[in-house]
């Protein structure tokens, strides 16, 4: 068991990069990058850092230098021979060579392309640009480096014996939530919690702990290099980013109206099983289900990340209804902002009417709000999106509107292209 206190007493040794390795990220950006490199391989993207909570001024905390020194060595990453025999040989989902050889030859030549980082006030502006498949997988080490150095910067005042007890503070914390949920029958729940963790090693930790305290409950974690390191199952699908490029892309109404679409009938050609999730939320879930065609009612489930999570599954229930499909054959996946009160309501509501599913966040591998004084530790919503794709900017509605991104007038284009109704504003935890 790494003694995590100590390591990070001993970070001025450099012992302890933050992104070990192109396969410490999520298995969704693995999955996506695959999809992206077979149907949109030329397309020009820019990704941009944005900090949702602006009270955390990211520029007085993080020495600049030092950020630019983690985003070189990430530039320097490469796949080891072992990282690529686990992607070419592994089965994921049940299903052998996920990964096809074209798509695994480019990735084993891959190097991350340059960033652009500047200071603007308290905060930095770090953006990314180029061709799709290379840009996109930017995103998750990008976070991780910002929020690790975040914690790093608030720690390094303390004291071997001050980071000690606070990490036993930290331990006890998790594992009296994972004892919390140890009396839930039939709980499948997940990490996703590599985008917003305090650090590697932290997170490395929490899923050894779920992976002991809850057993066959624990299924697996979205971190490729944890699951690789620990003989788990690496678990993800898709995520907003596939509708939001493709979206862009469309050059008329009609098409934009359709492109949400366009994203899941090729990735119907790719994936099918535990793969067919549906991700409906980005431009307003009610107008997505109420326009799709009949074939993705079909699949195996709905992931819901935004807006009141019951009632959402509320209506995920009602479409497969209405399109003649038996709820009870389908899975919902719960992934927005979870915390043990949360998982324990939402599973005692759905689970005698759906298979429900957890992928458990920031509040699994962040959580150290009230630790240290001023509660300098407290999570944050920190994101890293793709914000043009061929010169044409970008949009979110999502089911919450405190996580709409773009420009105003494409915002109103987008509402009214899908017909967007009144929405109920929430606040964004993380």
């Amino acid at each position: 068991m790494v003694d995590i206190a100590t390591r990070v007493w001993n970070h001025k040794w450099k012992i302890d990069p933050i992104v070990r390795s192109l396969i410490d990220t999520d298995f969704y950006k693995l999955l996506m990058c695959q999809s992206v490199f077979r149907n949109k391989p030329d397309t020009q993207v820019t990704f941009s850092l944005i900090n949702r909570s602006p009270t955390v001024p990211l520029a007085r905390l993080i020495d600049e230098g030092e950020l630019r020194e983690q985003l070189d060595h990430i530039r320097s990453l490469s796949l080891s021979r072992g990282e690529s025999t686990w992607l070419r040989g592994n089965t994921f989902y049940g299903k052998r060579q996920m990964f096809r050889p074209d798509f695994m030859e480019w990735f084993e030549n891959l190097r991350l392309p340059p960033y652009h980082l500047e200071r603007r006030g308290d905060q930095y502006e770090l953006t990314f640009e180029g061709s799709w498949p290379e840009v996109m997988m930017w995103e998750i080490p990008a976070l991780a480096v910002l929020m690790e150095l975040r914690s790093r910067a608030v720690l390094n005042g303390l004291e071997k014996f001050e980071l000690q007890v606070l990490y036993a503070r930290a331990m006890t914390r998790v594992w009296e939530k994972i004892e919390a949920l140890n009396d839930i029958p039939d709980l499948s729940i997940a990490d996703f919690g590599t985008r917003r963790r305090h650090s590697y090693l932290w997170q490395d930790w929490c899923v050894q702990a779920m992976s002991e305290g809850l057993g066959h409950a624990f299924t697996g974690t979205s971190n490729c290099k944890i699951a690789k390191t620990r003989e788990l199952e690496a678990i993800g699908t898709n995520a907003h980013e596939l509708p939001m490029v493709y979206a862009a892309l469309a050059k008329t109404d009609a098409a934009l109206a359709q492109a949400p679409y366009d994203v899941l009938s090729d990735w119907h050609e790719e994936h099918d099983g535990n793969l067919r999730i549906i991700l409906p939320d980005t431009y307003g879930s009610q107008g997505f289900l109420a326009n799709a065609p009949d074939w993705l009612a079909g699949w195996t489930g709905i992931r819901i990340d935004s807006g009141d999570p019951a009632a959402a599954a509320e209506t995920a229930i009602n479409w497969w209804r209405a399109r003649g499909e038996d709820p009870s054959h389908k899975r919902i996946i719960f992934s927005d902002g979870l915390d043990v009160t949360t998982i324990r309501a939402l599973h005692r509501q759905f689970s005698q009417r759906v298979k429900v599913s957890f992928g458990w966040g920031t509040l699994l591998t962040n959580d150290f709000r009230g630790l240290v004084p001023n509660d300098g530790l407290a999570p944050f919503s920190l994101v890293c999106k793709a914000i043009s794709a061929n010169g044409r900017p970008t949009v979110k509605l999502s089911d919450n509107p405190n996580k709409a991104m773009g420009p105003q007038d494409e915002i109103d284009r987008y509402k009214r292209v899908f017909a967007l109704g009144p929405q109920t504003a929430q606040d964004v935890i993380v």
